[in-house]
């Protein structure tokens, strides 16, 4: 049977890096909502969220089956891969921390879309470890889908989008007002944008033009059948959740 996240042609998902902000208070979420049941709220206005906080520490189990049971059958997360196995072991060595993080999740798996993998800056392209890596996720996680953000520009090579390609795992598109590696390049069935904030990291807002390009380039994208995740990173004073239901409102009018 098919889960929430699988791959669908044409589908767009939108939403933010996470839920749990104080600062959401009074902008996003109403007063009287406790903290507790922020992802509740959540819910009713977005279909899926990108799992920032799994790239710090991993959730427990007994966190993880509470966000199976209280989120809506067709609500999807994104986890973000730990940040121990990408920038502290640098990708070396990892199969034992890679197996803990998958058996944390596979209780969530039904409402799985893409595990995103966000390299560090520090880590330049060499494609007999990244190839080593990404084939084992490939091999022994065959049934996650990947999505992995570069922060090098050694990674800007034909080399690597092929590799990605190769894998079925998608580039993503990262817009940070090139404070990191930009590129459109698509390399999956799908295609993964991050929105980090242009001025300010994090703490930008952007404006209805930049949002009505990338609407463009999302109904372009759904129209050659790709399915697009979109997740704005750009928490600060609620600029997140404004540019995520914003686009939201450009894509359905």
């Amino acid at each position: 049977m098919p889960f929430a996240g699988e791959n669908t042609p044409g589908s767009v998902h939108i939403g933010t890096s996470g839920w749990s902000y104080a600062h959401w208070a009074g902008v996003f979420y109403p007063g009287d909502i406790k903290p507790a049941k922020y992802l509740e709220y959540y819910t009713t206005r977005f279909s899926c969220v990108e799992l920032n906080s799994s790239f710090y520490h991993l959730p427990s189990e007994s966190t993880v089956k509470g966000w199976l049971n209280r989120t809506p059958a067709s609500f999807i997360f994104c986890p973000k891969f730990s940040r121990y196995v990408t920038h502290e072991l640098h990708l070396m060595n990892a199969d034992e921390a890679t197996e803990r993080f998958f058996e944390v999740f596979r209780e969530l798996k039904p409402k799985l879309g893409p595990v995103l993998i966000q390299l560090p800056p520090s880590l330049k392209y060499d494609e007999p470890l990244v190839s080593t890596f990404l084939g084992i996720l490939k091999e022994k996680y065959s049934s996650f889908r990947f999505a992995v953000e570069i922060r090098n520009k050694s990674f800007l090579s034909d080399k690597f989008f092929n590799l990605l390609n190769s894998y079925n795992m998608a580039f993503v598109i990262a817009d940070s007002g090139n404070r990191y590696p930009y590129s459109e390049v698509v390399t999956a069935g799908f295609i993964y944008i991050r929105f980090h904030g242009r001025e300010n990291l994090y703490a930008s807002d952007y404006n209805d033009d930049i949002l009505r390009e990338y609407a463009e380039k999302i109904k372009k994208w759904n129209h050659e059948g790709k399915e697009v995740w979109v997740f704005f990173n750009n928490d600060f004073h609620g600029y997140a959740v404004k540019n995520a239901l914003s686009l939201m409102k450009m894509l359905n009018s």
